[in-house]
């Protein structure tokens, strides 16, 4: 998602790094480069040329700090008319005083709309919400048992009818929510394969019935400004209240995301990357012009990390390292958390640096898998133990693991490499706590 913007705004960048101020001639060149790569990125014309136009007359007007670069100074332009663009900031669904909060979800037909309703289910229920889902999506071969399918992997309720009649689907699914004291009722509706007036017509008849207190969009983020238009025709129906952005971990270029928002001038509020249940991030501009930019999204990476990581095992595991006894169970149960933590590629992304540094190369879910075999072909002891892992031991766990004996050699060089790395980050972390401390010591004096 956005490696080629983001390799093309950092090439601009750079070449102005070298400038020893920002003048007007390479302000021009420098828009102009901004320009191509956001239309190469499939953002919409109006929007490319309005944002491009603000970056200009910013640079103009600003004046250059002299402890700051041209260049960076200009990345500072740039990230804050990215974020000006994708909505300044976070916007939360709006749930009602008196429940059950009633959330309607939209759009075509392949957008992802079923498999949203089950991942923003898991969502809600893991905000110590109650919800039910509703499957008024009675058209689509399957649609019903799909969504129940996802709904029984988070043990969530579904409410569904014989008859193909989506309204009395939704005002049903409403009394039961009531009923059964579920705080939020989520509507699946049925889409098509374009805009039509039967659709439109049927979701405007829902929105009726059951008054939400928040409609959501969900667009295919593949289909470009096509998505564009669809959000348009969609929100002069039934207006709308934000945008959810699907397949972002696909071959897309991103412009409808730098698009919708500022055409339909709704926020974008989920982004959705991977067909998993957990695959569903709320949106935060900032953060997403961060990663635009290279700059990674290092707060998104904690936060997933807290979600899954346990504080209790998290300080069980730094008094192993100070100890020096971190050993290859504990680095197996490491990989685990980390796999939880959601998509490889989607987690080194986050990281500042990486994502351009890696933008040629595919980093699979399956990465994992040798290492996980050869410690899995280990006896405990030598888990614990693997100094005593001799050539005899290391061709057996080879020969159990489908690897080789070099590759469970490059296993024990990486791990013990990655033991002496941790150990001395700890030593650090010591020594600048003592630092600040003496530094606080010192002040006072």
């Amino acid at each position: 998602m956005f490696d080629d913007l983001s390799s093309k705004l950092q090439s601009t960048f750079k070449s102005l790094s070298g400038q020893s101020k920002i003048t007007e001639l390479n302000i021009a060149e420098a828009v102009r480069e901004i320009r191509r790569a956001l239309l190469d990125a499939d953002v919409n014309y109006e929007v490319a040329r309005e944002f491009t136009k603000k970056i200009k007359d910013e640079a103009l007007e600003s004046n250059v700090l002299t402890s700051v670069s041209p260049g960076q100074q200009f990345t500072k332009i740039v990230y804050d008319e990215l974020t000006g663009i994708l909505g300044q900031e976070r916007k939360e669904i709006h749930f009602a005083s008196n429940p059950p909060t009633v959330i309607l979800i939209a759009g075509l037909q392949g957008s992802g709309k079923t498999t949203f309703t089950g991942k923003l289910g898991k969502y809600l229920k893991s905000q110590g919400r109650n919800p039910v889902l509703a499957a008024a999506d009675v058209y689509r071969p399957a649609a019903i048992e799909q969504l129940k399918t996802l709904a029984a992997q988070i043990d969530m309720p579904v409410y569904s009818i014989e008859e193909k009649d989506a309204v009395r689907t939704a005002t049903e699914a409403l009394d039961y929510a009531r009923k059964n004291a579920h705080d939020v009722l989520i509507i699946d509706t049925a889409g098509r394969l374009h805009v039509d007036e039967k659709m439109m017509k049927e979701v405007s008849e829902i929105k009726r019935v059951v008054n939400p207190h928040e409609i959501l969009f969900v667009v295919d983020a593949m289909t470009g400004q096509d998505a564009v238009n669809t959000a348009r025709e969609f929100d002069a129906t039934i207006d709308f209240d934000g945008v959810v952005l699907t397949k972002l971990d696909g071959d897309t270029r991103g412009g409808a995301a730098l698009s919708i928002r500022n055409v339909v001038q709704k926020p974008i509020k989920f982004i959705s990357m991977g067909e998993k249940l957990d695959a569903l991030t709320p949106f935060y501009p900032e953060r997403m012009a961060q990663r635009i930019l290279g700059m990674g999204d290092v707060v998104s990476l904690v936060e997933k990390a807290q979600q899954e990581f346990d504080q209790e095992e998290a300080h069980k595991l730094q008094k192993k390292i100070k100890s020096d006894s971190f050993d290859l169970e504990d680095f197996f149960a490491q990989i685990q958390q980390i796999k939880k933590m959601g998509s490889l590629q989607d987690i080194a992304g986050m990281i500042p640096g990486v994502s351009q540094q890696m933008k040629d190369t595919e980093i699979s879910d399956d990465a994992l898998q040798p290492i996980e075999a050869i410690i899995s072909s280990m006896t405990p002891d030598e888990r614990q133990n693997p100094n005593i892992l001799n050539a005899g031991r290391k061709r057996r766990i080879a020969k159990g693991s489908g690897t080789s004996v070099r590759a469970v050699n490059d296993l024990l060089k990486q791990f013990q490499q990655m033991k002496k790395m941790m150990k001395t980050m700890t030593k650090m972390s010591r020594m600048g706590r003592a630092m600040q401390g003496l530094k606080n010591l010192t002040g006072r004096m």
